[in-house]
């Protein structure tokens, strides 16, 4: 069911857009970043938020993302070469260059705190610093949409679909800990809009240079692989276990998300 739905999906998706891919891809950044905004729209009902509710939402979100460097990112683009050096490499810079960002970008995470050049930690905004890490996280997502469209629409899609549904609970991370804090509604809304925002232009980032580059896109898979899993590995687990409570539900929001991407995955075989 899922498949017929994904391929007359593309198939309408093509027809609208005259077969160019990139107007496919403003199409699904624009759809991830709606599934961001309506996420963060929940900042209205910030009082009614559990505590444990946002390491849910960011434990979900890891499980669809580590699922989804492989399934959509990694084992494809071994498959279309027959080779893992390309991949291997692409990894290796999709790490390199989230650690680059992550090391001069300034940033605060809910738990770990501040993270970046220290002679900027004061310069900026608690606001603006949540929702740079946020956008950081971000930025791996948009990039492997974009990518994987241009690999192959169909999974190109899937993973559009997977990433929209993650990034509901992810428009619930950046708004609801900014509504807490300043005790005000449309400032965290626009916030969680801005980071979907970032993220569509992410699509298009990545489509438009891989259409034109088509060669490196065993690289650029890999590489968007590598970020997302570093995103995953070294900062959104050590975020939610932090606490050491609710570790149950932290742990079942994973596996929860690890099957709705594994099974949006298998559904096409």
């Amino acid at each position: 069911m899922l498949e017929n739905f994904v391929v007359s999906l593309s198939n309408y998706l093509l027809t609208l857009s005259n077969g160019n891919l990139m107007i496919v891809a403003f199409y699904a950044g624009l759809f991830v970043a709606l599934m961001t905004t309506f996420g963060a729209l929940l900042a209205i009902f910030s009082n009614k938020m559990p505590d444990w509710g946002i390491d849910v939402c960011l434990s979900f979100a890891a499980g669809v993302m580590i699922v989804a460097s492989f399934t959509s990112l990694i084992l494809p683009a071994i498959e279309s070469t027959s080779s893992f050096t390309p991949v291997g490499v692409g990894i290796f810079l999709g790490i390199l260059l989230i650690y680059a960002i992550d090391r001069f970008v300034p940033h605060k995470h809910l738990v770990k705190g501040y993270e970046g050049p220290e002679e900027l930690k004061d310069k900026l905004r608690v606001m603006w610093l949540i929702v740079l890490a946020v956008i950081i996280h971000n930025l791996p997502e948009g990039l492997a949409v974009g990518t994987s469209i241009v690999f192959d629409l169909k999974t190109g899609l899937v993973t559009a679909i997977a990433v929209g549904i993650q990034d509901f609970p992810e428009g619930i991370v950046v708004s609801l800990p900014l509504a807490t804090l300043q005790k005000k509604r449309l400032q965290p809304i626009l916030m969680g809009v801005l980071s979907g925002v970032a993220e569509w232009i992410m699509v298009l980032v990545g489509a438009f240079f891989f259409t034109i580059f088509h060669n490196l896109l065993p690289y650029g898979l890999g590489l968007a692989g590598g970020a997302m899993l570093y995103v995953t590995v070294k900062e959104m687990i050590p975020e939610i276990y932090k606490h050491e409570k609710n570790e149950l539900l932290v742990t079942a929001g994973f596996f929860l998300g690890f099957y709705v991407m594994l099974f949006l995955d298998s559904m096409l075989g």
